[in-house]
């Protein structure tokens, strides 16, 4: 990680001494720390509660974090920070960790933009082998996002911070019936209220890669519910320098978990990718400047979703799938008719010319246009309009005579 100066050294439970401040998250600040019994580099997450929490809430946390502690102690895989230690001061856990020499994938992103695809295939290796080293320990991370994925120098990556997770067989510390996480992060079955299971990090590492080839989030929208919104009813942009890692990308990222690409799937589709750059130099990130001290930027913000937001989110979703399921509906109607008509069409112009029907017995046929012309009808108007013409003329011409006689005769 890029070290940050800190305003000034303290020792943490009489033998850690924190030094620089590391990074920032949405739960904690971690420290580049020295464990002074043991003489070597740790890194002390600091955890803290910015969520606008209660007391209960802050209870359950501290419970959470201290679970943490035990569950991502018990995985040690190379792809895994692991952790060492955790001390309780001014009523807050810390966490003591491994020391990895490295920055966050999110920092490399703010430092160069979007990343090559092999180099993103290759984190992507990295980080789903040590979700599988979780998922087999019975682990679910809940938050895996550029942030949480360490890249060291030679390019490789480790998943850190289990500060969200879950573990199997474990009571679960809820808050209220809310969720927590990231949401531009956050799979749709989260944001309905589901049970997480592994398949949720699996939706996690697939907008992780996205955001790393594509150098944008597929989600974010400014606002976490509108996030979470964008989540559960559409669909990512369609990739631009993805390339090979495009099929993955979509499968890891499908909605619905029963149909969502599985970790071995993607495994050989990243290893399939990657065998087509044999012989390529190995991409390593760029030494970062030292940065100024700073909050997580919004998209990387650990968020706490109410019950009622994500009933009104349900409600939301709901009204919009049914739109778009009318529009669908009725576009599908149109183009039926639109078959039908064209269909109709085809029939007529491919239908061989229908025979006249046989005229009655007794009764001439009728003359075929083009033999001689057809007799007319006669119609009633032809004589009757002729001769009121001429009785009304003969009236006109009778009292003309009359009016002429009676001047004539002095009348």
């Amino acid at each position: 990680m890029t070290a940050e100066p800190a305003s000034a050294e303290r020792l943490l439970a009489g033998r850690y001494a924190l030094s620089e401040v590391l990074g920032r998250g949405g739960m904690g600040v971690v420290w580049r720390a020295t464990d002074l019994k043991l003489d070597r580099p740790v890194a002390v997450k600091e955890v803290t509660f910015a969520l606008h929490l209660s007391d209960e809430e802050r209870r359950l946390l501290r419970e959470r974090t201290m679970r943490e502690a035990r569950t991502a102690a018990r995985l040690d895989h190379p792809s895994v920070t692991s952790v060492y230690d955790v001390v309780e001061e001014d009523g807050r856990p810390w966490l003591v960790m491994e020391h990895v020499e490295s920055c966050s994938l999110q920092q490399v992103l703010d430092g160069q933009g979007p990343l090559p695809w092999p180099a993103v295939a290759r984190i992507g290796l990295d980080v789903l082998a040590g979700l599988t080293a979780a998922h087999e320990a019975g682990i679910v991370h809940r938050d895996v996002k550029p942030g949480n994925v360490l890249v060291a120098p030679d390019g490789r990556a480790c998943l850190t911070d289990f500060g969200i997770a879950t573990a199997a067989g474990d009571p679960a510390i809820t808050t209220t019936g809310a969720i927590i996480g990231s949401p531009s992060y956050m799979a749709p079955e989260r944001a309905h209220g589901e049970q997480p299971g592994p398949a949720v990090d699996l939706w996690s590492l697939g907008a992780t890669l996205y955001t790393a080839v594509e150098g944008r989030q597929a989600f974010a929208r400014g606002e976490p519910m509108a996030t979470l919104m964008a989540v559960v009813t559409e669909e990512p942009p369609p990739p631009v320098h993805a390339g090979p890692l495009e099929p993955v990308l979509r499968g890891l990222l499908t909605k619905d978990p029963a149909h969502r690409m599985t970790a071995e799937q993607a495994r050989r589709e990243l290893h399939a990718a990657l065998d087509s750059t044999r012989g390529a130099t190995p991409w390593a990130p760029e030494p970062a400047p030292p940065q100024a001290e700073r909050p997580a930027p919004e998209h990387e913000q650990v968020e706490r979703i109410d019950a009622a937001d994500l009933r009104a989110l349900a409600a939301a979703s709901a009204t919009v799938i049914g739109a778009v399921a009318r529009d669908a509906r009725d576009q599908a109607r149109h183009l039926a008719e639109r078959r039908r008509e064209r269909r109709e069409v085809r029939r007529r112009e491919t239908a061989p010319p229908e025979a006249p029907p046989a005229p009655p017995a007794g009764r001439r046929p009728a003359e075929r246009p083009g033999n001689r012309p057809q007799r007319r009808r006669f119609r009633r108007r032809w004589v009757v309009v002729p001769v009121l013409v001429v009785v009304l003329a003969l009236l006109a011409v009778a009292a003309g005579l009359v009016v002429l006689a009676g001047a004539l005769l002095g009348w």
